[in-house]
This record gives C-alpha cells, sequence and structure tokens, in this order.
C-alpha cells in the first residue's frame, strides 16, 4: 500500500463521516496516510458502535479527531473550524474536504399525512448543498486548505430523475452541483479544485430511508452493466483518486461512479 500523504501533514474533513460514504472515504484516505477530522450526527447509543470503526482508522497509523456535533448550525461551525485550526497547527493543512451529510426531507407532495411545505426545501436544500459552501469558505477564511486542495461531494441521480418523496433532495443535489462549478470557477486562483461524485445507487443508511428504496436496488441492479450495485469503497476509491496529485487538473466535474449505472 502506498501511504503517499504520510509525513505531509495533509488532513481531510468529513462532513457526516461516521457511516456510508463518508466512513468508507475516511477509512481510504487514511491507509494512504492522510489524517483525519470526522464531523458527525449521532444519537449516543450509536457511539460504541462508530467508534470501534474510528479505531480501524486509528490502526492506519494517522491521526483521527472526531466531533458528535452538528455541523450545519452556524455556531457550532464556526466554534469546529477553531478547534480544527488548532489541531492542525502551523504546519498541517486540510488536502480534502468531503461533504457527505445526508440530511433531507423525504416527504410526498400530496397525500393525508404530512406533505412537502416550502421550510421542509429550506432545510433539506441547507443541510445538502449550502453547507458544503459555508464549510468551504469557513475553512478557507482560516487559511487551512492546502494550497492544492480538493473539495468532494456526492450527487445522484436525483439530480435529473425524478422519484417519489426525493423532491427536496433532488433540488438539494441540483443545487450542490451548481454550488460546486461555482467554487471550481472562482476557487481556481487558490488551489482549490471542486468535484461532485455522482455515486449509483448504494445501499447506505440514509438510501435505507428513502421510501421504496427496494424498487430503486431492483432497477440499479437490472441496468447495471456489472450486474451489482455500488458499494461505499467503490465511491471511496475515486475520492482517494481526486484527492492525488495527479488528479489536479479535474475540477468543476460531475463524475458517475456506477459501474455504468446511467449508460441505459
Amino acid at each position: 500500500m502506498v501511504e503517499e500523504f504520510k509525513d505531509l501533514n495533509y488532513w481531510a474533513v468529513i462532513l457526516g463521516g461516521s457511516s456510508g460514504l463518508g466512513l468508507a472515504s475516511a477509512k481510504k484516505l487514511a491507509k494512504h496516510g492522510m489524517n483525519i477530522i470526522i464531523i458527525h450526527r449521532d444519537r449516543r447509543s450509536e457511539i460504541p458502535e462508530i467508534e470501534e470503526a474510528f479505531e480501524e482508522i486509528r490502526l492506519c497509523g494517522v491521526k483521527l479527531e472526531s466531533f458528535n456535533v452538528d455541523a450545519i448550525q452556524k455556531d457550532k461551525r464556526s466554534s469546529l473550524i477553531q478547534q480544527i485550526s488548532e489541531i492542525l497547527g502551523e504546519e498541517g493543512k486540510v488536502r480534502t474536504l468531503v461533504h457527505s451529510i445526508a440530511k433531507g426531507n423525504l416527504k410526498p407532495m400530496t397525500g393525508e399525512g404530512p406533505i412537502l411545505e416550502n421550510i421542509d426545501f429550506q432545510l433539506t436544500l441547507d443541510a445538502m448543498a449550502i453547507s458544503l459552501y459555508d464549510w468551504t469558505q469557513g475553512l478557507f477564511q482560516a487559511g487551512l486548505f492546502a494550497k492544492d486542495a480538493r473539495i468532494i461531494s456526492f450527487t445522484s441521480e436525483g439530480n435529473k430523475k425524478a422519484w417519489a418523496n426525493y423532491a427536496a433532495v433532488s433540488a438539494a443535489k441540483v443545487a450542490l452541483e451548481a454550488i460546486t462549478r461555482s467554487m471550481a470557477l472562482e476557487l481556481a486562483p487558490h488551489g482549490i479544485r471542486a468535484n461532485c461524485i455522482q455515486a449509483g445507487v448504494t445501499v447506505t443508511r440514509s438510501f435505507q430511508m428513502i421510501p421504496d428504496n427496494e424498487t430503486l436496488r431492483m432497477h440499479a441492479l437490472k441496468h447495471n452493466p456489472f450486474k451489482r450495485l455500488t458499494v461505499p469503497n467503490d465511491v471511496a476509491n475515486v475520492v482517494y483518486l481526486l484527492s492525488k496529485d495527479e488528479a489536479c487538473w479535474i475540477t468543476g466535474s460531475i463524475i458517475p461512479v456506477n459501474g455504468g449505472e446511467h449508460l441505459k
């Protein structure tokens, strides 16, 4: 295993890194020598299992700091960035920022129960799209990014396709991609690259919360050329690739990581 990030004092900040794509990305980057900061929001009862996963990362010989805090709240974010600055010290820099926050509203637009309202769109957009910009600006203003930093977030086919109960999340994915393109353009003079990974259908905790997710799963299996679903490690591998020096000329892109699931 090549540890190309070892001894460079590079750090990855993973927003939503206690499970799914975020945790897989943290593990992959740690195996290649990158220090890890994970910000997550989980119940106290879930912490023992999460700490076991974090211990796997520490066994890679890297530094790991974690915070069980709501990353979306402005005051909490400001405090966290100050703490991150202290952890990094004068020499440490954030090479990779991974946005894996999955906090979206999955209400339907019609029906007898609660339906999707304006505030549901606002909260979902703030958590799953605008928070990427907020964190990028916070780290940028604090001078914590490396001179060749990478910003990576996760979108889905819901950026173009309509799924029942997915309207708020779909709107957030489109906004996330637009924000990413604009950051890629305006932050390029500062050495910052920004890209979205469009992951295929991946059975994560957040995916299992989507109503009728089994139908989405079966549709993906039917149309995937390799006849399997995407797994978190598939996505984590591309997070690692985008973090490498050789990926410096990739920015402002929406990159499908789905084994060709989008082809038919």
